[in-house]
């Protein structure tokens, strides 16, 4: 189910994100349209989420840095959208926690496991959040590369990839290699797909 707020919102802004960003979609054939569902992507501008939530054709509940809520009128705004706060720099288990019921209300959770916003082109390595998040949750899990830059007019393309298989992982009890192997794939796939 996509809130009607979601919804007015995605109504207004996706035809002027596609009109300005020349955005192009691959890989769409890829997205469940239903279950639950872990999107990540790379992150090199705060319209990240805004691209993706205007191409996924669910609502996406972003994990989005704490500091965004502290400003009054922006906070309302998210918050309607479906995001929610995650103190950085450690493990917030809050966070965890709500990505998790978001997960078992069959609904996509969104996150960029750099965990910040990288502007070089090059993917920083993930920590074991991820990881961790889709063994509790044992959800689908797609990357999605967002291949460009964001430049008025220039075409920039959206990527989302096949789900990953963590079948094997999900059968075996969560410990600190495991999840470090979790992570790496999700990683290295998310490289194949910008590097495609």
């Amino acid at each position: 189910m996509i809130s009607l707020f979601y919804k007015f919102a995605r109504a207004i802004v996706r035809p002027i994100m596609f009109l300005l960003f020349r955005i192009r979609v691959e890989g769409l054939e890829n997205f469940p349209m239903e279950g639950k569902t872990i999107v990540y992507a790379n992150h090199i501008s705060w319209l990240d989420p805004v691209i993706i939530g205007c191409v996924l054709p669910r609502q996406v509940f972003f994990m989005a840095k704490a500091e965004l809520f502290k400003i009054p009128l922006l906070r309302t705004v998210i918050r309607y959208l479906g995001a929610f706060p995650v103190n950085r720099g450690s493990a917030d288990l809050s966070a965890i926690k709500h990505s998790l019921q978001v997960l078992n209300e069959g609904k996509v959770f969104g996150i960029f496991p750099e965990g910040t916003r990288n502007k070089t082109g090059f993917l920083q390595s993930f920590s074991h959040g991820i990881a961790s998040i889709a063994h509790k949750s044992r959800a689908k899990v797609l990357p999605v590369a967002i291949v460009g830059q964001y430049r008025l007019f220039r075409p920039m393309t959206i990527k989302i990839g096949k789900p990953l298989n963590f079948d094997d992982y999900f059968a075996q009890k969560s410990n600190t290699e495991l999840l470090e192997r979790m992570a790496n794939q999700m990683e290295q796939a998310l490289r194949d797909l910008l590097s495609d």
